[in-house]
């Protein structure tokens, strides 16, 4: 399996930089600039948890961001039903931002449970320790993090 080694190569990460993306041109001309400023943060939110829990100094905080990341992703489809029920979105276009913002929640979710070695427990309640077997699961999917968190070579 090939290694992980920047928050860039992470497929969760890709879909939610092209959520925000998307996001963005949808929104580009909406003069409800408080409702355009939320759902842009929502949707910028997902991509940089991901990015900032990877490159975190700590095992304990990742699973966190993780966390955070699908419930920004989860908030921005919240909005996309207000957006499309004041009559920002058509159906078309509400119904590929909502599958994008879906997407963006399964591939964190599958991400996270590899990361905590399969739990579907959680996130912010389980913290990946040195003692932790889960660390495992890390040193395969994520040497170079690996590396920085425990020190050792895979």
């Amino acid at each position: 399996m090939a290694s992980i080694e920047k928050f860039e190569d992470l497929i969760c990460w890709q879909k939610a930089k092209e959520l925000t993306n998307e996001i963005y041109k949808a929104f580009k001309d909406c003069s409800d600039y408080g409702f355009r400023d939320q759902i842009q943060r929502a949707a910028v939110s997902v991509m940089s948890n991901i990015a900032e829990g990877f490159e975190g100094e700590t095992t304990q905080k990742f699973p966190n961001y993780l966390c955070i990341a699908k419930g920004s992703a989860g908030e921005v489809r919240a909005q996309l039903y207000a957006a499309f029920d004041v009559g920002y979105l058509n159906i078309e276009i509400f119904k590929y931002l909502n599958y994008l913002a879906q997407e963006c929640s399964r591939l964190i979710q599958g991400f996270s449970e590899k990361v905590k070695g399969g739990s579907r427990r959680g996130l912010q309640f389980k913290h990946i320790k040195k003692t932790d077997p889960n660390k495992e699961i890390l040193k395969e999917y994520a040497p170079e993090v690996y590396k920085r968190f425990y020190g050792e070579e895979k």
